[in-house]
């Protein structure tokens, strides 16, 4: 096919980085892993020295922790607000310790076991009956067999009878097909094999995780960057990715991300930047990816509505759509926040968003 793959995963992405990593690498390297520790918190934070870029926003120590509780018999459980991209360090992660990440569960699409562990090819199981060529593997399986990293996104999701089922796996690091007999009844984890889960702190009480599953997981809560600097930084970066993606000759303008991100960061924390106590927005969660999704909608109008023109203003149009959800007094809460903050910024690129106030109403 001609088209582009929209969004390539980080293996592909990243092949090269990847690559230098792993000839260079000598440090120890746990058994079933594709590189050293140390390795896989550079590929993640990068290391200027090796040209190797930096694709989280964390603090060392606790990307640290993380890699080392994958590299032991407990699980990995990153939790925390949705857009803090827990997913994205899960996915950097998997692909430096196994190659890929590919193997990866969705915990609100699964309803039935079957689809967490395994299940059966139809027209070989009524012809040949229960065999290891009728079994269709699922990436819980396929990663206990080949060693390598699970993801298991939005375990919350999915009903604790679901949960339950990888209790046994991530204990007894085996699986027993009940349906096969003889050396194929039991499918024994091979080493590399491990469970890196994420949940979204707003789906705690969709279904509460039990006590024994937590046991087998440490847990990590992802914060929203703290630092503007760094929120700065990742915004550009990401949102010119995007726009490259899309096909569109546009760069995002660092004046205007540093806006975009300052309205993000304030509205998100409750507090300017100067120490002002503001109004928090309740039904939108104003993360950093979201910041991202605005810079980049704002780079195709440009495109095809601006003559490639990127302009400041438009950052309300586009903000409307991604703050302003189904919640009546986040708008009252968004037109207090331009009327007691952003009319006392100075600047006139901030003059000229305070003049848009309008698209608010």
């Amino acid at each position: 096919m001609s088209q582009k793959i929209q969004r390539p995963p980080a293996d592909i992405v990243y092949a090269d980085e990847l690559s230098r990593l792993t000839h260079s690498d000598h440090g120890p390297i746990p058994p079933g892993w594709n590189m050293s520790p140390l390795a896989v918190e550079k590929f993640v934070l990068g290391d200027r020295e090796m040209n190797i870029t930096r694709k989280f926003v964390a603090p060392k120590e606790q990307v640290t922790r993380i890699i080392i509780t994958l590299a032991t018999n407990r699980g990995a459980m990153l939790i925390g607000q949705p857009g803090t991209a827990k997913s994205w360090l899960s996915e950097l992660i998997a692909t430096a310790i196994s190659g890929s990440s590919a193997l990866t569960i969705q915990g609100g699409a699964i309803t039935h076991i079957n689809q967490l562990l395994y299940s059966w090819n139809g027209a070989i199981l009524s012809t040949q009956g229960p065999c290891k060529a009728a079994l269709i593997p699922s990436p819980i399986y396929q990663g206990m067999q080949s060693g390598k990293l699970v993801r298991f996104e939005e375990i919350a999701r999915c009903a604790s009878n679901i949960q339950d089922a990888i209790l046994s796996i991530m204990s007894e690091r085996q699986l027993t097909i009940a349906e096969l007999t003889g050396d194929d009844s039991v499918l024994y984890a091979r080493e590399g094999f491990n469970i890196i889960a994420t949940s979204n702190s707003m789906d705690q009480g969709v279904h509460q995780m039990s006590a024994a599953l937590k046991r087998r997981m440490n847990f990590e809560t992802i914060q929203p960057i703290k630092n503007i600097n760094d929120e700065i930084e990742v915004i550009l970066s990401e949102s010119n990715k995007l726009i490259k993606s899309s096909g569109v000759n546009v760069q995002s303008k660092p004046e205007v991300i540093e806006i975009l991100a300052t309205i993000f960061h304030e509205l998100r924390n409750g507090q300017t930047l100067n120490g002002r106590s503001t109004d928090r927005l309740a039904a939108a969660v104003m993360s950093t990816a979201e910041a991202v999704s605005v810079a980049h909608a704002i780079a195709v109008y440009a495109y095809y509505y601006r003559d490639g023109e990127v302009i400041a203003e438009d950052i309300v149009h586009f903000l409307v759509g991604a703050s302003l959800k189904d919640n009546r007094e986040d708008r009252r809460r968004m037109h207090h926040y331009f009327e007691t903050e952003v009319a006392n910024k100075q600047g006139a690129l901030w003059d000229k968003i305070f003049r848009q106030k309008r698209l608010l109403e």
